[in-house]
């Protein structure tokens, strides 16, 4: 084994959104412009097309953006974004027509809790938010914020700032351009060339990658941003891939961009997704079009059939349009990290769309790479913490998302009975929903650093999905009922002052892109703060 030596040099190969938001992150990180700093070059084909067709994204974006130092306004209007406030679920518990609820929502705010004060989840349990109050809306304001199509923020909020909790909506082919822009300007190398082959070394590790016009280019650590295809870390060094869809059935999407009826149409501030006979649909408003898209399962039904849905889910207004078809490879690579190769994005796994998983795992591994970085070039112990913490955040992002299937009442279509078949259903969620029929989750049943999604985002499906916990004596303390119903009434009231304080979604946006224009910002009629 040859002795390890610095690395003065990172070579990123594959574009998109997460070569480019990877070079953002390490350049800022490792400060790529200082003549001492760590080197980074992104190499990408020109012939190579995004695969995103509009993207949804978790909080966690607007620390990336905040940290890489992308001003938020120039944000939202060079990537067609909006806001997203949450998640808009239809149809998930009951086919559609059948008695009960037929939606339920799953917001990005936390549960209200003042300082010192008591969790609320036991008593929204026993019923004192009142009959029929769903879970979202008891606890937070968020949910009639976005019911309405109101805005998380307001004009004299700071950047990445607002009363609610939130993440955007945006085009991934305008934010891979943003973010190469921005890398640019933070030193990052821009190589265009098309990748022929990678050469190993004598040892196994990489020594270069060979490209038609630029030649052999190395560098001490490569990052495999190749997209499904894994040209590096699966093609050159054979980690093995593995799939889970004998958890997660949907493989396969169909997307429509399709135009707004009028120009001003309301943009909803949450992405919408419609439980189908086989899979589901997103729907996302951006500034200018709704991005809509069918996810199944090839299993359970075919694509002419997936295209009917989709053309039924949208109506007259996909006459003529003709959908992008995409096959998913669902699941990831329990070693990401071999020798001097280490997957970002695709290249290291994929979980379906349905909580925005993708963005957030970019942002994940940019962040373990850049602050585990290891400088003197012994990689084995950073590679192992790294495998062990993505593999691990893999791993409950895929119960996360089965907690979506698994409790549904549907029984219209054989793609429902399977999901809630307990086979198909991980061990690991299997002791958690075992252990909450008797309690509601806490959040030590979560490992921070390794969760996605915060103990309260699974408190929101679990109970949107009409979980029931039967409390333990001792769960409530009969003392504080009345001051918790006090609570539930105080949310709702301070939610009807959260309607008159936030501006319209699509208002906000625009007076974002004026903004970021340099044209003049509108004022907000005055009224109480929230």
């Amino acid at each position: 084994m040859r002795p390890a030596s610095p690395i003065h040099e990172v070579l990123i190969v594959g574009g998109g959104a997460a070569g480019w938001l990877t070079a953002c992150f390490l350049a800022k990180t490792l400060a790529a412009r200082e003549a001492q700093g760590v080197r980074v070059t992104l190499v990408e084909s020109p012939e190579i097309g995004i695969v995103g067709v509009g993207e949804g994204s978790f909080p966690s974006i607007r620390g990336t953006l905040s940290a890489i130092g992308i001003d938020e306004a120039r944000f939202i209007k060079e990537c067609n974004a909006t806001f997203k406030q949450g998640v808009h679920f239809r149809h998930w518990v009951r086919a559609p027509g059948a008695p009960g609820a037929d939606h339920y929502f799953h917001p990005f705010s936390q549960p209200s809790q003042r300082p010192g004060g008591f969790e609320l989840l036991p008593y929204w349990l026993n019923g004192d938010a009142g009959a029929g109050v769903p879970f979202a809306q008891a606890v937070t304001m968020q949910q009639r914020v976005a019911d309405a199509a109101h805005a998380p923020k307001r004009p004299h909020d700071g950047d990445f700032l607002g009363p609610m909790n939130y993440a955007y909506h945006f085009d991934a082919g305008r934010f891979a351009a943003l973010l190469a822009a921005h890398a640019k300007s933070l030193g990052v190398r821009h190589v265009q060339a098309n990748v022929e082959r990678v050469e190993l070394d004598g040892e196994g590790a990489i020594a270069a990658v060979h490209t038609r016009e630029q030649g052999a280019l190395s560098a001490g650590l490569y990052v495999d941003c190749t997209g499904f295809r894994a040209l590096l870390i699966g093609e050159a060094l054979s980690s093995p891939f593995k799939s889970v869809s004998d958890v997660l059935f949907v493989d396969r999407a169909m997307a429509l961009q399709v135009p707004y009826e009028a120009p001003d149409a309301p943009i909803p501030s949450c992405t919408i997704s419609t439980a189908h006979e086989a899979g589901w649909t997103w729907d996302i408003g951006l500034q200018d079009r709704r991005g809509i898209g069918y996810v199944y399962s090839s299993r359970h039904t075919d694509d002419a059939r997936a295209e009917q849905v989709l053309r039924d889910y949208i109506g007259r207004q996909a006459e003529g349009l003709q959908p992008r078809r995409l096959e998913l490879k669902v699941g990831y690579r329990e070693t990401q990290w071999i020798g001097n190769c280490v997957a970002v994005g695709l290249s290291g796994g994929f979980l379906e769309p349905l909580e925005s998983s993708g963005i957030g795992l970019i942002e994940t591994a940019a962040y373990l790479v850049g602050f585990l970085f290891p400088h003197d070039g012994v990689l084995e112990s950073t590679a192992r913490l790294f495998n062990a913490l993505m593999r691990e955040r893999y791993a409950r992002i895929v119960d996360f998302i089965k907690l979506h299937y698994c409790l549904s009442q549907r029984t219209d279509a054989r793609f429902w009975l399977d999901n809630v078949d307990a086979a198909t259903i991980p061990q690991t969620l299997r002791d958690k929903l075992a252990m909450w029929k008797s309690r509601p989750p806490h959040r030590l049943d979560f490992v921070t650093d390794l969760e996605m999604y915060p103990p309260s985002s699974w408190q929101y499906v679990l109970y949107g999905m009409e979980f029931d916990t039967k409390l333990r004596a001792g769960a409530v303390d009969l003392a504080r009922i009345g001051e918790a119903r006090r609570e539930f009434g105080m949310i709702a009231q301070m939610s009807g002052r959260a309607l008159a304080d936030l501006p319209q979604h699509r208002a906000m946006v625009e007076q974002m892109v004026r903004k970021a224009s340099g044209g003049r910002t509108f004022r907000q009629p005055a009224s109480a703060p929230i």
